[in-house]
């Protein structure tokens, strides 16, 4: 794994929810996911329901997540974004632990979750310290 792909897994340990996007029936989509990092991977869980684990099982997705809503005064912006083959998961009982408690329903349906598993082959990392678009350069 590259310097940028154990960066931005990295930063994805320090987030709970992110943007899965791939394609359905041709068209490009984005789905909310909420995520965790074991052992460089990015296991995710979604809703059945949405059906958009279909679309991403066995494909390749671009997942992303930011720092955009939580940093703190003076805390440096970041984006990061990580490209891999997804496949279904079966989580240990201490991922799903991890994971933390599911919500009730999502839009209207009882929360029936899916679990995919990322494996990082690329990965990006911007920062945002007064100009847009920077790459980071060093630790965060």
């Amino acid at each position: 794994m590259s310097t940028d792909e154990k960066l931005a897994v990295g930063l994805l340990g320090r987030t709970d929810h992110g943007r899965a996007a791939t394609s359905m029936r041709a068209l490009p989509f984005l789905a909310f996911a909420r995520h965790i990092v074991v052992d460089g991977r990015v296991l995710l869980r979604m809703p059945r329901s949405s059906g958009y684990h279909r679309a991403c099982a066995g494909s390749v997705v671009a997942y992303g997540s930011d720092n955009l809503d939580s940093a703190r005064p003076g805390e440096r912006l970041w984006a990061v974004q990580v490209v891999g083959t997804c496949e279904a998961h079966d989580p240990t009982a201490a991922e799903i632990e991890r994971f933390g408690p599911a919500p009730r329903a999502v839009d209207g349906v009882p929360f029936e979750p899916v679990y995919l598993r990322i494996e990082p082959r690329f990965g990006t990392v911007h920062a945002m310290d007064g100009s847009l678009g920077r790459h980071f350069q060093g630790a965060v």
